[in-house]
């Protein structure tokens, strides 16, 4: 589904689509999409079903492969986007675009020169602003600058919690545009984090972003559904929403949100299989006090008043295959589902990961929270001077199928070798069968 009036977007490390959602929010269409991970790609395609899911390295791929491969073609791009893994220092004699280590960047970089698109947006962790690796950050604006492109040298941390997520998460976005665009500037706060100092935030009279509670106050009890530890998609009744919660069950319209609709079906709770713990671990996790962490697991319970702590993905098996800490619910001994990780992290509710806990939380947490990829979208809109609006078609979603393929079924989909990502080893975690 596309629109010829809405700006062209290509997303590169794609992931699940946490970016994709953000920059389709903001009323850009995605129409390639590029991600090494055949089960990503699944998920990708299946929520993203317009868009040329690309399985591939970007190592592998040119600017002409992508357009040959999407419906792009010989369309003007006008933005991509996307967060290269990196090392992130230099060597001593040596530029850090050119360790092997960089080079996703690298091809980062190369792919949106190849493309030519007006504007590019890199996102990355936080730390690359830090110590050494702030080098590397200046030596990739040096190459956009020899290479036609302004930079918005001032770049910035956000955090999604000042966007409107419940969730502390700082994230690096580095803008740039060619030299005859106008340079994007970045998006001001729209939420303070609860009880924020006074400040900044007292300036702009914002309001707190949305608190764990009207993040899943809403969501049905699913302690007593046994099915859940087997499935992880039931029929059941949801509660009375909060204002943020109703938008993501699309009960309430977002005048922001330009993204095109999804037809689902609102009455099922889905990505809610459940951990099995053992009777001590739960017996832990309801003496630990909310806003604390528990001692043996080191989880994080969750404060109904407070906001999330940074949702992560835990580690590939070629970097030991960790499952990441999840948080403990805040009112149930147990640690949240996918849905209520991804409640944390602004998905809309028709929006579905993979079916198993490993690589659902894994999707959720490799990806930027939509809203605050929107936040950063809009600015691009507004500095291209595009004018868009919310289209009145409906997307069918994929066929959930996508959702249920294991890594070899996925690899054999995408014609890709299944050990592209090496296979997981389960290691044991302490207080939850993950």
């Amino acid at each position: 589904m596309t629109n010829a009036e809405r700006p062209i977007a290509v997303d590169l490390f794609a992931g699940a689509g946490g970016m994709s959602l953000g920059f389709e929010q903001a009323g850009f269409d995605v129409l390639a999409a590029v991600e090494i991970d055949p089960v990503h790609c699944a998920t990708h395609e299946f929520n993203f079903p317009s868009c040329a899911t690309l399985c591939a390295s970007i190592i592998d791929l040119s600017g002409d492969d992508i357009r040959s491969r999407s419906a792009i073609g010989k369309k003007q791009v006008d933005v991509v986007f996307g967060g290269p893994p990196c090392q992130g220092f230099s060597m001593i004699g040596k530029r850090a675009l050119d360790d092997d280590r960089n080079q996703l960047v690298f091809h980062f970089i190369r792919i949106v020169l190849e493309l030519n698109p007006r504007y590019f947006v890199m996102e990355n962790v936080s730390g690359l602003t830090l110590g050494e690796h702030k080098n590397f950050l200046l030596e990739i604006i040096s190459e956009f600058k020899a290479n036609g492109y302004d930079v918005e040298s001032a770049y910035k941390v956000l955090n999604a919690a000042n966007y409107g997520v419940p969730q502390s998460r700082k994230r690096l976005f580095l803008f740039g545009c060619r030299n005859d665009e106008r340079l994007p500037t970045y998006p001001l706060p729209t939420t303070a984090l609860p009880n924020a100092k006074s400040g900044l935030f007292d300036l702009f009279k914002l309001p707190s972003c949305p608190n764990v509670e009207d993040a899943l106050g809403d969501l049905p009890h699913v302690d007593d559904k046994d099915e859940l530890f087997s499935r992880d998609c039931i029929k059941a009744k949801f509660g009375k929403p909060s204002r943020y919660a109703a938008i993501l069950r699309s009960v309430h319209h977002d005048p922001e949100d330009k993204a095109f609709p999804r037809n689902y079906d609102d009455a099922f709770l889905t990505c809610s299989l459940l951990t099995v713990h053992t009777a001590e671990s739960i017996k832990r996790f309801s003496r630990t006090k909310s806003g604390e962490t528990e001692p043996i697991s080191r989880f994080f319970k969750l404060d109904p008043k407070g906001i999330c702590n940074t949702i992560r993905a835990g580690t590939p098996s070629n970097r030991g295959a960790f499952t990441s800490p999840r948080p403990i619910h805040p009112t149930s001994p147990r640690c949240i589902t996918v849905r209520e990780a991804a409640r944390l992290h602004s998905y809309p509710d028709w929006f579905r990961f993979h079916a198993t806990k490993w690589h659902g939380f894994r999707q959720v947490g490799n990806s930027v929270p939509p809203l605050l990829a929107r936040a950063v979208a809009q600015q691009i809109i507004s500095a291209s001077g595009a004018n868009v609006s919310k289209p009145k078609e409906t997307v069918e979603l994929g066929e959930s199928r996508l959702l249920q393929l294991n890594m070899s079924n996925a690899a054999e989909r995408y014609g890709v070798d299944p050990h592209v990502i090496e296979p997981r080893k389960r290691q044991a975690l302490e207080g939850a069968n993950a």
